[in-house]
């Protein structure tokens, strides 16, 4: 039986590649990298130390110049996940850390009480990861395939349950509440360890959701449900928007 965790490490994976904003993690925003923008809110968030496994040396130096943690990692992994796993095993041979709190490193505006949030899933020790989970408030998402929704069995007045399922289509049936997933997770050091080892699966690639590969293999993922899903950067529209929003 597992323990509840209570020394957890935050990972934020960053590389340079990016298809729609090239070099995003240096991005400036309000006179800092983009990434030690989102390493701000990380350290905001006040649960446990703050590192950065970095694809490429460039983005090790900016987080360093600010103070940060920063460690490279090959630049070659075909997932955050795997990123984080091999800079946590370097970091913290020793297993010092036995939670993982793997945030995106292009989510500058985040709020640090949702860092806060992915982590208390996992006080129930049947959770093998943490995530969180948004209401859907305009019908447009519903269709939208690039929105994720996460079917998450809540119980009436609480604010935790169990995902049992990710979709980029609107699911499930019938009245109710429908979730938006937010990217965000916090895994059990042995879970994490776990899941990466894991090869991807059917429904994972038909989906092409990565969480679902957890789902497939008999993991449990729980998901907290958080007011606002934050705003991610892939384009250079969502930029020039964040930007905005630093100023005013």
């Amino acid at each position: 039986m597992s323990s509840t965790p209570n020394k957890p490490l935050i990972v934020i994976p960053a590389r340079m590649a990016s298809s729609r904003l090239p070099g995003k993690p240096l991005a400036d925003i309000d006179g800092l990298p983009m990434i030690v923008q989102v390493m701000r809110r990380a350290e905001e968030a006040d649960i446990g130390p703050v590192l950065v496994a970095c694809g490429e040396e460039e983005i090790a130096n900016a987080v360093r110049a600010a103070g940060g943690n920063a460690l490279l990692t090959r630049p070659d992994h075909p997932s955050g996940s795997d990123r984080v796993f091999e800079a946590v095993e370097i970091f913290d041979p020793d297993g010092t850390f036995d939670a993982i709190v793997n945030l995106q490193g292009d989510l500058p505006a985040l709020d640090p009480a949702a860092v806060a949030a992915v982590f208390q899933p996992l006080q129930n020790v049947a959770v093998d990861i943490a995530t969180l989970v948004a209401e859907i408030k305009d019908d447009e998402e519903l269709d939208d395939e690039n929105a994720v929704k996460a079917v998450v069995s809540i119980k009436q007045g609480e604010r935790v349950g169990r995902a049992l399922w990710f979709s980029r289509l609107k699911t499930p049936w019938g009245n109710g509440p429908h979730y938006h997933h937010i990217g965000l997770y916090a895994y059990r050091r042995e879970s994490l360890s776990r899941f990466v080892a894991l090869p991807p699966a059917p429904l994972e690639q038909r989906e092409r959701l990565e969480q679902l590969r957890a789902l497939e293999n008999g993991m449990r993922i729980d998901a907290a449900v958080v007011d606002t899903v934050p705003l991610g950067v892939d384009t250079p529209e969502d930029l020039a928007r964040i930007r905005r929003m630093f100023v005013s």
